[in-house]
């Protein structure tokens, strides 16, 4: 009788580090632990919009990405996720240094409820969000 061959542990903490589009927008992220993490972003003029302050399109990618951080960090980073839903609130124009806050704050084995915010150099609140992730075996 053949005795079953154990799946090699899984390690998802290097897979925001594989995002090309993350690389491309300079994302870098801080830390990711036990359901929380951070990203860091320095806006520059390629990023912005016509108000010259970062399009939306990169303050949402920096919310998915710090949610999805901290989604992956409270699986103790032995899953991945995808996005299933994302809403998201802008309050005031992103400008210079950003620093995206995100953490979970529910779910079970195969979903995770998170919330984010960015918030500028001066610490003011730019944008918020919540999402919804679901877990998913990395392949």
């Amino acid at each position: 009788m053949d005795t079953p061959v154990s799946a090699a542990p899984v390690d998802t903490s290097t897979l925001f580090a594989q995002v090309s589009f993350n690389r491309l927008l300079d994302l870098q992220r801080e830390f990711a632990q036990d359901g929380v993490a951070r990203l860091v972003l320095q806006a520059r003029p390629e990023l912005t919009n016509n108000f010259q302050a970062v399009h939306g399109g990169v303050v949402m990618t920096m919310l998915d990405g710090v949610m999805s951080s901290a989604a992956l960090s409270k699986s103790g980073f032995t899953r991945a996720v995808v996005t299933v839903d994302m809403s998201t609130s802008f309050l005031k124009p992103a400008r210079g240094r950003l620093v995206a806050h995100g953490q979970t704050v529910g779910g079970g084995r195969s979903i995770c409820f998170c919330e984010a915010r960015i918030e500028d150099e001066a610490g003011d609140l730019v944008a918020r969000a919540m999402g919804t992730f679901k877990y998913v075996n990395p392949s």
